[in-house]
């Protein structure tokens, strides 16, 4: 499997952008040069796992989201990961899932 950095960087950006950050704001929180954060973000540079982390720490996000554009915390991913894989059943199969809903929401 192929690691895409461009679109991992790419997803970086339109995060920092989303938090209201400027590449000089997010290189003096990762104490490097803001001419390392644009070649991170042009692609340029490939980026670490290191400064990934730290990033994801500065901007308030999963690693997941940058990697695959999905949060796992976010509702949407576990929803949209149910709804993959309720659709492969079978109609009995669905009608049991459906049935273990209502007991777990019954006994919360």
């Amino acid at each position: 499997m192929n690691i895409d950095y461009k679109v991992i960087v790419s997803r970086i950006k339109a995060k920092r952008k989303a938090a209201g950050k400027t590449q000089e704001q997010l290189a003096e929180k990762l104490s490097v040069t803001v001419g390392y954060v644009s070649q991170l973000e042009r692609g340029v540079t490939k980026i670490s796992l290191d400064t990934l982390s730290e990033i994801c720490y500065i901007l308030n996000c999963d690693m997941s989201f940058f990697i695959t554009g999905a949060a796992t915390g976010e509702a949407s991913y576990l929803q949209d990961e149910l709804i993959e894989k309720y659709a492969s059943l079978t109609q009995t199969q669905k009608r049991l899932i459906l049935d273990f809903i209502d007991v777990l929401i019954k006994n919360s």
